[in-house]
């Protein structure tokens, strides 16, 4: 599995130009990319990351890679990011990593946003292979436990008998659905419950998704509307 995640990485990581803004996002794949994008640095590439978690923002730091806040560019020119599923329609679940609030973010002020996967990721309808994540505040979480759980989900905190603290000091529920058959109504309807900070659905904003599989990559490219 590793290899097929390390050769989608160093595939996505083609697309990396010289003088390149670049977000980094977070999980065991980007991992690989991440290494990829610090070789490039040693190489003379003058590049520049925006981390979406401390534990990127700590590999990037190790491998000397420069890094900037979202404030201080004008837009991201590339992020390299992974996805729990992946739909024919290039929309995602993220957020198994706890990072899906600064990789929205991230995401949404990309000009391209390229998904390194392995074909274990790719399903026909999001929600049949993973729960989907939805960070959430501390105060009254068990008040939107509940509240999501009227949309038809099983709501399990992460981490149970000691909750996983996102880096924002919030809380995550992995919401079980059967499947997600309408994501842009689901979406809305999270972020309409008061406490609910943001939702691992994401939505119209990978453009590419690179496939690692045993024997090739494969690279898919969302076509423009």
């Amino acid at each position: 599995m590793s290899e097929m995640k390390i050769k989608a990485a160093k595939k996505a990581v083609e697309y990396v130009e010289d003088g390149m803004v670049l977000g980094l996002g977070t999980g065991s794949t980007t991992k690989f990319a991440v290494d990829e994008i610090g070789k490039l640095v040693a190489n003379g590439y003058d590049l520049v990351g925006i981390p979406t978690s401390i534990e990127t923002e700590k590999q990037a730091r190790s491998l000397n890679i420069p890094l900037t806040d979202l404030e201080c560019v004008d837009h991201i020119d590339l992020t390299i990011d992974g996805a729990d599923e992946v739909d024919p329609n290039f929309n995602l679940i993220k957020g198994l990593g706890g990072a899906l609030l600064h990789e929205k973010i991230v995401a949404y002020y990309s000009q391209k946003e390229i998904i390194i996967v392995d074909s274990s990721k790719i399903v026909n309808v999001l929600g049949t292979r993973v729960s989907l994540p939805v960070e959430v505040i501390q105060f009254s979480h068990k008040k939107t436990k509940e509240a999501l759980e009227r949309l038809g989900c099983v709501a399990k905190l992460r981490g149970a008998e000691v909750p996983f603290v996102t880096d924002n000091g919030n809380y995550i529920y992995d919401c079980k659905f059967t499947s997600i058959l309408e994501p842009y109504g689901l979406e809305s309807r999270l972020n309409s419950i008061p406490g609910v900070v943001e939702n691992g659905l994401f939505l119209d904003l990978a453009s590419h998704v690179v496939i690692g599989t045993e024997n090739e990559t494969r690279i898919l490219e969302k076509k423009a509307d």
